[in-house]
Order: C-alpha cells, then sequence, then structure tokens
C-alpha cells in the first residue's frame, strides 16, 4: 500500500518543482476574482431566497468566502497548508454555514486549494500524510454530519415523498451513496489533475535539460572539432615544411661541401633543393586548396587524391589535396639519399591484405609518419643508413592493420633537440585511428618508429 502511495505522488522523486515568475502576483489576482464570484453569488443567492434559512450574519458569511479565497494567494508558495486549510474551512463553514459552503464559487475555491496541495507540493512524501489526513477528516465529517448533526434531516426531507418501492436501493442509501460518489470524484479529480499537473511539470523540465545538455554538447563537439581541425592543419603544416626545409638543409650542406672538388655532385643535390622546394610549394598549395575547398570532405586529413603526381594543377580544382599514400614512400625515402645517406624501403604485405587495400587516410597517416621520421633521423641522428618497411596483416581480433616502421643505426647528434612537435603529431594521429606506436631507442642501437593503425577494407578509414 505505501509502495502504491509512494508511486502514485511520486514520493521517491527529488525533484522540486519551480515557481514561476511572478506567481504570487498572479495567484493574488486569482484570490480576488475568486472572491468577487463569491460574493455575487451570495448575494444572488440571497435575493432568490435560498439563504433566508441562514442564521449567520451577513459580515460572517464575507469573512467565511475571504478567508478560504485569501489561501489562493499563498496556494504556490505553501501548497500542502493551502489544501489543509482549504479542507478545513469546508468542514467548519460547512458545518456553520453549509449553505454559503454549498455554492458553486466556494466549491471551485476547495477544489483548487486541493488540487494546489498535489501540483505543487515541494515535499513529496509530506504530501502523502497530507492526503492520507484530508481523506480521513472527509471522511469523518460525513459520518458525524450525517448520523449526529443535521444532514440526516436534510436527507429525510426531501425523500418523505418519494415512491420507496421504486428504484435499486431505498431513498436515504442511495442518497448516501450519491453524496460520497459525488465527494470522491470531486476531491479525487482534484487531486488527479495535481499529480498530472506535477508530472506534466517533471516531463516539460526534463525535456528542457535534454535539450541544454544536447545545446552544450553541441558546443563541445563544435569546439572539438575546431581545435581538431586546428591540430589537423598544425600537423600538416609541420610536416610539409619541416620534412622539405630539411631536406634542403641537408642538400644545400652537402652542396657546399663538395662544391669545388665535385661540381657534378654539388649540380645534382641544387636539383634536389630545387625539386623539393617546387615539391613543398606544391603541398602547401594542395593544403590551401583542400581548406578552402566548399566540400567538408575535402578537408579531412585522408583526401585519397595524391596530387603530387601532378604538382603544377591549378590551384581552384576541387579534387586538390595535400594527401599522399604507401605508394609514395618509396620516393619519399629516394628524397632523403646522398652522398653520405641512403635509405631503403621493404614491404612485408599479407597476401590477404595487400597495400592497395588500405583505406587512403590510413595511408596519408602512416606516410607522414614515415616522412617525420626520416626528416628527424637527418637533423638528429649520426646515422647514415635508413630502413622503411611497410606491412599489412591481421591482428589477434581478425582485424586487418597497416603499419610503418623506420629504423636507422645512428646515435643522437648534440645540440639538435627539436621542439617535440612532430612526435606529439605521430602520437596524435594514432590515437585518432586507435592504433598503436613505438617510438624510442632500440636496444642495439639506433632508432626505431614504429605506427600500426587498424583499418577495414572497403571504408576511406576515417574515424567513426
Amino acid at each position: 500500500m505505501w509502495d502504491r502511495l509512494n508511486r502514485l505522488f511520486d514520493a521517491d522523486d527529488a525533484w522540486i518543482r519551480p515557481l514561476p515568475e511572478h506567481y504570487f502576483r498572479a495567484d493574488a489576482v486569482l484570490a480576488l476574482v475568486v472572491f468577487a464570484c463569491s460574493a455575487v453569488g451570495v448575494e444572488i443567492l440571497r435575493s432568490m431566497g435560498v439563504l433566508a434559512d441562514e442564521s449567520a450574519p451577513v459580515w460572517a458569511q464575507y469573512l467565511a468566502m475571504a478567508s478560504v479565497a485569501a489561501l489562493l494567494a499563498v496556494r504556490r508558495r505553501f501548497p500542502l497548508t493551502t489544501g489543509m486549510g482549504a479542507t478545513a474551512h469546508l468542514l467548519v463553514v460547512g458545518s456553520v454555514m453549509p449553505l454559503v459552503m454549498g455554492q458553486v464559487s466556494q466549491q471551485v475555491l476547495y477544489f483548487v486549494g486541493v488540487y494546489s496541495a498535489v501540483a505543487w507540493a515541494r515535499d513529496r512524501r509530506a504530501l502523502i500524510g497530507v492526503a492520507a489526513g484530508i481523506a480521513a477528516a472527509l471522511a469523518v465529517w460525513m459520518v458525524w454530519y450525517t448520523a449526529l448533526g443535521s444532514g440526516m434531516q436534510q436527507i429525510l426531507d426531501p425523500v418523505d415523498d418519494v415512491d420507496r418501492s421504486s428504484g435499486l436501493l431505498p431513498p436515504v442509501p442511495a442518497y448516501l451513496l450519491y453524496t460520497v460518489l459525488i465527494n470522491i470524484v470531486y476531491f479525487g479529480g482534484a487531486a488527479a489533475l495535481g499529480i498530472a499537473s506535477w508530472r506534466g511539470a517533471r516531463r516539460r523540465h526534463d525535456l528542457a535539460e535534454q535539450a541544454r545538455t544536447i545545446e552544450q554538447q553541441a558546443d563541445a563537439l563544435r569546439d572539438q572539432a575546431v581545435v581538431e581541425e586546428r591540430l589537423r592543419i598544425a600537423r600538416e603544416l609541420h610536416d610539409v615544411i619541416a620534412h622539405h626545409v630539411a631536406a634542403i638543409g641537408v642538400q644545400a650542406a652537402a652542396a657546399r661541401r663538395v662544391m669545388d672538388r665535385d661540381p657534378d655532385s654539388a649540380a645534382g643535390a641544387l636539383r634536389t633543393i630545387e625539386d623539393s622546394s617546387r615539391s613543398a610549394v606544391a603541398e602547401m598549395r594542395a593544403l590551401l586548396g583542400a581548406l578552402r575547398s566548399d566540400d567538408p570532405g575535402s578537408r579531412s586529413e585522408g583526401d585519397a587524391s595524391r596530387p603530387t603526381a601532378e604538382p603544377s594543377r591549378p590551384t581552384g580544382e576541387a579534387s586538390r589535396s595535400a594527401g599522399h599514400g604507401l605508394a609514395d614512400v618509396a620516393r619519399l625515402a629516394a628524397s632523403h639519399d646522398t652522398a653520405g645517406f641512403s635509405t631503403t624501403v621493404s614491404v612485408a604485405a599479407d597476401a590477404g591484405h595487400p597495400l592497395e587495400e588500405v583505406p587512403p587516410i590510413i595511408g596519408l597517416s602512416l606516410y607522414r609518419t614515415a616522412q617525420e621520421a626520416l626528416a628527424n633521423v637527418r637533423r638528429h641522428s649520426t646515422a647514415n643508413r635508413a630502413g622503411v618497411v611497410l606491412r599489412t596483416g591481421e591482428g589477434p581480433d581478425r582485424t586487418p592493420y597497416a603499419e610503418v616502421e623506420v629504423l636507422d643505426d645512428g646515435r643522437p647528434r648534440t645540440g639538435t633537440s627539436g621542439s617535440g612537435l612532430g612526435l606529439l603529431g605521430m602520437r596524435e594521429r594514432v590515437r585518432s585511428h586507435g592504433g598503436e606506436c613505438e617510438i624510442g631507442p632500440r636496444v642495439t642501437g639506433g632508432y626505431r618508429v614504429r605506427v600500426r593503425l587498424p583499418y577495414r577494407p572497403g571504408t576511406d578509414g576515417g574515424e567513426e
């Protein structure tokens, strides 16, 4: 029984219904309007002679009407007090001034009082006690009024001339049953409307909270998208600029050393510088073209187009992008070859997962990893050779992966510590694809950069 009452009145819900703005002003106006209606109603009844048998003086009648109307002014601020006060008023006035209590405007006041107690109660558990007290008080009052008061006589007077043999029930039990049902529907309806009002307000509050949460999440996602785009642009700029500038610096130093004794080698180094500078400009234009494109997909890091094959395409071409792939790794490694430094590229692809199956965005990320790793070898290592290995395979969960590994045989060069942004970009790429990386010195000497990225065949490899 207690559990049913808890569910009926939502006693386990700690939510407190917020009071609307200017609620007291609205309730005060309501109280005045209802009091005015009651006064008009009483005077109409008095003019009709209905109140001829009312023994209470006129001022007492108006005091009774004003006191219950005053409760409505605080019905939302003190809802439980209003409900109990309205019930007590009904019992007292109904005993001493039943004709005044019985008019329609007064009944509306009692109805609103009970409704407000249920609809606006802040302590829902206390509401159960108040509701039970109101029900018990009304039941006791009805028994007392009909058994000990003048109620029975008021029942008997209208039925003296009624044919007692007609109807399903005798007149007196029928009259009592009718009165009980009327009161159950009256007060039960007030309580039911109050419950519906409270639950409706609760649902509206929940919907408003959900809307605010969705808006906040949308703002957070927009901010996150902006941050991720900035990071992506920073990675692309770092990879494009740092790689080519480093290559230009290495080749320029080599040309300077052999310019006098080996002009042909110097010329070759200068040609490499020229090619590297042209490539840098082309990639910068491609990156800017992707950023200026109206197609959101063209701004993703995984654009499948390969602009380096046609570096002279117009800037406005829609397919322009700063994307590269695994097919470009060999050319990338060869661009680092000099008289004192050599690179090798090997492929260890699984028979079921050829390199061509790797999605473009995965290929781009692995290309950028190899690019950064080789640039770091040239800038920060004493190595005279580096090896790049491309692998594909399946993990323990049979998810295919693509991997790049860059190994060198050198030691850290003193005075060449970098900013760390390149390694940070590698880890960000790995994290965005849910992959794994191994970056650090090898036990046997040299340095290893290994990045493994899972993918799903037949997709573009982008984040879900």
